[in-house]
Protein backbone atom coordinates (compact mmCIF):
# COMPACT_ATOMS: atom_id res chain seq x y z
CA UNK A 1 0.00 0.00 0.00
CA UNK A 2 1.69 3.36 -0.83
CA UNK A 3 1.19 6.29 1.22
CA UNK A 4 0.24 9.78 0.33
CA UNK A 5 0.37 12.76 2.05
CA UNK A 6 -2.78 14.55 1.82
CA UNK A 7 -0.36 17.41 0.50
CA UNK A 8 0.35 15.13 -2.30
CA UNK A 9 -3.02 14.40 -3.18
CA UNK A 10 -4.26 17.87 -3.49
CA UNK A 11 -3.84 19.09 -6.76
CA UNK A 12 -2.13 22.60 -7.32
CA UNK A 13 -4.68 24.92 -8.72
CA UNK A 14 -2.73 27.40 -10.93
CA UNK A 15 -5.25 29.92 -10.90
CA UNK A 16 -4.67 30.58 -7.08
CA UNK A 17 -1.03 30.07 -7.61
CA UNK A 18 -0.39 32.74 -9.88
CA UNK A 19 -3.15 35.11 -8.30
CA UNK A 20 -1.05 34.81 -5.14
CA UNK A 21 2.10 35.66 -6.90
CA UNK A 22 0.75 38.85 -8.16
CA UNK A 23 -0.77 39.83 -5.03
CA UNK A 24 2.07 39.34 -3.21
CA UNK A 25 4.55 40.31 -6.39
CA UNK A 26 2.60 43.17 -5.86
CA UNK A 27 3.28 44.39 -2.36
CA UNK A 28 6.95 43.72 -2.74
CA UNK A 29 6.89 46.03 -5.69
CA UNK A 30 5.20 48.76 -3.73
CA UNK A 31 7.71 48.33 -0.73
CA UNK A 32 10.19 48.70 -3.36
CA UNK A 33 9.08 51.07 -5.33
CA UNK A 34 8.41 53.64 -2.22
CA UNK A 35 11.96 52.98 -1.01
CA UNK A 36 14.01 53.10 -3.56
CA UNK A 37 11.89 56.46 -4.90
CA UNK A 38 12.46 57.92 -1.55
CA UNK A 39 16.08 56.74 -0.99
CA UNK A 40 16.68 58.79 -4.87
CA UNK A 41 14.89 62.03 -2.91
CA UNK A 42 16.84 61.91 0.19
CA UNK A 43 20.32 61.75 -1.62
CA UNK A 44 19.46 64.19 -5.07
CA UNK A 45 17.70 66.46 -1.96
CA UNK A 46 15.26 67.00 -5.28
CA UNK A 47 12.44 69.22 -4.95
CA UNK A 48 11.11 68.22 -8.57
CA UNK A 49 8.37 66.14 -9.08
CA UNK A 50 9.91 63.85 -11.07
CA UNK A 51 10.75 61.07 -8.38
CA UNK A 52 6.90 60.77 -7.17
CA UNK A 53 5.75 60.17 -10.78
CA UNK A 54 7.85 57.37 -10.28
CA UNK A 55 5.40 56.12 -7.81
CA UNK A 56 2.24 56.75 -9.89
CA UNK A 57 3.38 54.85 -12.61
CA UNK A 58 2.70 52.09 -9.97
CA UNK A 59 -1.07 52.93 -10.86
CA UNK A 60 -0.83 53.98 -14.05
CA UNK A 61 1.15 50.46 -15.89
CA UNK A 62 2.05 48.10 -13.18
CA UNK A 63 -1.29 47.20 -11.69
CA UNK A 64 -2.75 46.06 -15.19
CA UNK A 65 0.65 44.68 -16.27
CA UNK A 66 0.47 42.38 -13.16
CA UNK A 67 -3.57 42.01 -14.02
CA UNK A 68 -3.11 40.43 -17.32
CA UNK A 69 -0.97 37.67 -15.66
CA UNK A 70 -3.53 37.52 -13.64
CA UNK A 71 -6.27 37.11 -16.01
CA UNK A 72 -4.43 34.68 -18.36
CA UNK A 73 -4.72 32.05 -15.26
CA UNK A 74 -8.51 33.40 -14.04
CA UNK A 75 -10.44 32.13 -16.91
CA UNK A 76 -9.06 28.32 -17.00
CA UNK A 77 -12.18 25.64 -15.94
CA UNK A 78 -11.60 23.74 -13.12
CA UNK A 79 -10.23 20.27 -15.26
CA UNK A 80 -7.46 22.65 -16.55
CA UNK A 81 -6.64 24.52 -13.38
CA UNK A 82 -5.62 21.82 -12.26
CA UNK A 83 -3.66 20.17 -15.43
CA UNK A 84 0.12 19.23 -13.84
CA UNK A 85 1.08 19.89 -17.70
CA UNK A 86 0.84 23.83 -17.05
CA UNK A 87 3.43 23.89 -14.28
CA UNK A 88 6.03 25.47 -16.80
CA UNK A 89 3.85 27.68 -18.24
CA UNK A 90 2.62 29.22 -14.34
CA UNK A 91 6.29 29.10 -13.15
CA UNK A 92 7.18 30.90 -16.30
CA UNK A 93 4.57 33.68 -15.41
CA UNK A 94 5.50 33.64 -11.84
CA UNK A 95 9.11 33.98 -12.47
CA UNK A 96 8.27 37.30 -15.20
CA UNK A 97 6.05 38.81 -12.00
CA UNK A 98 8.52 38.14 -9.87
CA UNK A 99 11.51 39.84 -12.25
CA UNK A 100 9.31 42.80 -12.81
CA UNK A 101 8.89 43.07 -8.97
CA UNK A 102 12.03 43.72 -7.84
CA UNK A 103 13.21 44.95 -11.24
CA UNK A 104 11.01 47.61 -12.06
CA UNK A 105 11.46 49.94 -9.55
CA UNK A 106 15.22 49.90 -9.35
CA UNK A 107 15.06 50.35 -13.37
CA UNK A 108 11.94 53.28 -13.01
CA UNK A 109 13.61 55.36 -10.22
CA UNK A 110 17.51 55.31 -12.49
CA UNK A 111 14.96 56.42 -15.60
CA UNK A 112 13.41 59.43 -13.48
CA UNK A 113 16.94 60.25 -11.90
CA UNK A 114 17.95 60.46 -15.73
CA UNK A 115 15.47 62.34 -16.69
CA UNK A 116 15.71 64.78 -13.84
CA UNK A 117 19.13 65.48 -14.44
CA UNK A 118 18.64 66.54 -17.86
CA UNK A 119 16.00 69.11 -17.24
Amino acid sequence: MERTSAFSRRAVDWRKRMSDTVAYGLLVYTGLQIFVTMQAIEVGHSASMLPMLALVVLVAAVIPLFRRFERRWEHLDDAAAHDPALRSACRRDQLIVWACSIGLPFLLTALFKAVSTLF
